[in-house]
């Protein structure tokens, strides 16, 4: 009999489920439509439907838990709570009526915690107890690692470095504050940074023939990669604002590595260059040469999945 765990990543439009073993391997996988269920209740109830669906295929398997990685989650309470991109408001103890509906144990994080549990289970942080992971998506997701435990804090919303202040009275942040790293240090605020040079500057670029809902990390850097300056000045901003955000970070935490995970890391060597070179300018002398700043190992198009599990497999481990 195969052990296996449900992962569920809770995105605000769509819920990815799969049920993944204790190598990482994803045997079924399944989705519901988040955005459908007005209720957190009614989307319990197919949550519930669905993985017993997904392990009626296997005859051979059995399932030991859930973890689910969701916008807002508390894992010290298992709540999620007043989640902006979600349909369910106020403060909801998801874990608790998820265990109660599946007779499973069940464990929830935000996505980027996930991601951290992840890389520590299934990625390039097995024999590692103390990283940070940066996920450089629409937004700055960060998990933070010491001593081989998430670190959540008093509130269970401990590291959400996309969130410091590194330009007072800087651009307008969705948490309802100015000049978060998140604003510049991001997918969204690389095109808020193409979009500022463009007006500022008069120089030739492709980037000046697409709308901003066109204009992603991917075809930044390929801008970058063939000559074009505004492409490369943006390229460069935001690395330097992620390198501030790591020498910041560094200094509570002193990881011995940081990775790299979303859309913006896709973008190679043209991010992470300079990234590296900034943070060796920028880290407090005493760090340097102690960490160092690569990719993620986990398979982005499992990585929510694989993250979500892993919440429950570090116990089982």
């Amino acid at each position: 009999m195969k052990i296996v765990v449900a992962g569920v990543d809770i995105g605000g439009t769509n819920t990815k489920i799969g049920l993944v073993d204790a190598d990482g391997n994803l045997l079924a996988e399944g989705g519901l439509e988040t955005g459908t269920y007005a209720q957190a209740e009614d989307f319990i109830i197919a949550l519930d439907e669905k993985i017993r669906e997904l392990v009626s295929g296997h005859k051979d398997i059995e399932i030991r838990g859930i973890g689910i990685g969701a916008p807002n989650a508390n894992y010290n309470k298992g709540t999620i709570e007043l989640a902006p991109n979600l349909r369910w408001k106020g403060i909801i103890p998801f874990a608790g009526m998820t265990e109660k509906r599946t007779g499973l144990m069940t464990r929830i994080t935000n996505d980027a915690n996930a991601a951290a549990l992840g890389e520590m289970i299934f990625g390039g942080a097995r024999e590692t107890k103390d990283f940070i992971i940066l996920t450089l998506g629409t937004g700055l997701g960060s998990g933070i690692v010491v001593n081989g435990e998430v670190v959540y804090g008093h509130t269970g919303f401990a590291g959400e470095l996309g969130h410091m202040i590194v330009v007072e009275g800087g651009r307008d942040c969705g948490c309802g504050r100015r000049g978060c790293l998140e604003t510049y240090a991001s997918a969204t605020g690389l095109v808020r940074t193409v979009i500022a040079l463009l007006s500022e500057r008069r120089d030739d670029s492709v980037l000046r023939d697409m709308k901003s809902t066109e204009i992603t990390s991917r075809r930044v850097a390929e801008a970058s990669a063939a000559g074009d300056a505004i492409a490369a000045e943006a390229l460069d901003r935001t690395a330097h604002m992620i390198a501030l955000g790591i020498a910041n970070s560094v200094i509570f935490s002193s990881p011995e590595k940081i990775f790299l995970f979303g859309g913006l890391a896709q973008a190679g060597e043209a991010i992470f260059n300079p990234i590296i070179k900034y943070t060796n300018e920028l880290v407090q002398p005493v760090f340097r040469g102690t960490f160092t700043i690569q990719p993620s190992l986990l398979p982005e198009a499992r990585a929510a999945v694989l993250g979500a599990s892993a919440l429950i497999w570090k116990g089982l481990k």
